[in-house]
């Protein structure tokens, strides 16, 4: 008998505005997705295209003013955070969700040593001693790789790959249920990126954490996640399993994507660059928000918001022509 899945996190129809001088930004819209416990998801697009946004409002420490959460619900084990008053929150957050920000040299506190960064999220959250604590924050840097006698040691004092092993040990001090990181990676060389990426993948094992990834590197989702999200001006333009979105990917962004991945046995050296840019979000196209820039776009598509089509069982399109019930077949085909 098949087990059944179980859902962490559910987000559905989730609707984030920016009000500011210069008009109102469409962060997010009508944004959907889960991530089953004990998996990964990854959350795949340009600079802009709402991924972060997206986390804070899980995290609930999007700026207020100027964002507004118009609409939407997120539900983190079947209660919705939306409705947590922020006292509430302030016990989920580093407890049940963690969050690894995207630059470890300023999510650090320069003053402090690292070891009682650890310290101060495990006392914050549990009834221990400062001793144990200590003892504690010790053992979660050995964890990382850290010796512990660097526990003494500030950040300043550490190299950038050394300081995210330390954000993630932060992160990971309370053991929680959820964790999120932000491009983990983006300020790391190569060889230290992927050390950092396969301590993750052992501690998410270690731990039985689910985590949601954001990236624009679609390696790295490759490697880490188990299903996948590509976002685009603030709407998930494909959602399915990681095999659904390398081996059948549909949307022709998701496309554009993999057409921009060197492949190592083509003997082609050029690659096909996606055309045009991200729209502006405060004046975004009518009708599809990819059809200035999709090479099959139709003239219906200018005119007509495409919604999810289920194009087999877990994987949705935001596409006309991936809708199979419109008259005569394919809209754009």
């Amino acid at each position: 008998m098949e087990e059944k899945k179980r859902e962490l996190l559910e987000i559905k129809g989730l609707t984030v505005q920016y009000h500011t001088s210069d008009g109102i930004v469409h962060a997010v819209e009508e944004l959907s997705f889960d991530v089953e416990e004990g998996k990964t998801l990854g959350l795949v697009g340009e600079t802009g295209a709402g991924k972060t946004t997206a986390v804070k409002a899980v995290m609930r420490i999007l700026p207020d003013p100027p964002a507004k959460i118009l609409s939407g619900e997120i539900f983190f084990e079947g209660e919705d955070l939306l409705k947590k008053s922020e006292k509430e929150m302030r016990r989920i957050r580093g407890k049940q969700i963690s969050m690894i920000f995207q630059d470890p040299m300023t999510s650090l506190n320069p003053v402090m040593t690292v070891s009682e960064q650890i310290a101060e999220v495990l006392r914050l959250h549990g009834k221990i001693t400062r001793q144990q604590a200590y003892e504690k924050a010790l053992d979660m840097l050995e964890l990382v790789g850290i010796k512990r006698e660097r526990g003494k040691d500030y950040p300043h004092q550490f190299s950038g790959g050394m300081k995210q092993r330390v954000v993630i040990a932060i992160a990971l001090a309370c053991s929680p249920k959820l964790l999120i990181a932000d491009e983990p990676t983006t300020a790391l060389d190569v060889t230290i990126q992927a050390q950092v990426l396969e301590l993750m993948k052992e501690l998410k094992a270690k731990y039985k954490t689910s985590m949601v990834m954001i990236t624009h590197d679609l390696g790295i989702v490759a490697e880490t996640c188990d299903s996948v999200a590509i976002l685009y001006a603030g709407q998930v333009v494909e959602y399915g399993t990681r095999e659904q979105i390398f081996k059948n990917y549909q949307h022709p962004y998701t496309k554009g994507l993999f057409a921009c991945i060197p492949d190592l046995f083509s003997d082609s050296n050029e690659l096909t660059p996606i055309r045009g840019l991200m729209p502006d979000p405060t004046r975004l196209p009518e009708g599809c928000r990819f059809h200035p820039r999709c090479p099959i776009a139709c003239e219906r598509c200018g005119k007509e918001k495409p919604g999810p089509v289920e194009t087999e069982p877990g994987h949705w399109v935001r596409c006309l022509a991936a809708a199979k019930d419109w008259e005569g077949g394919n809209a754009c085909g």
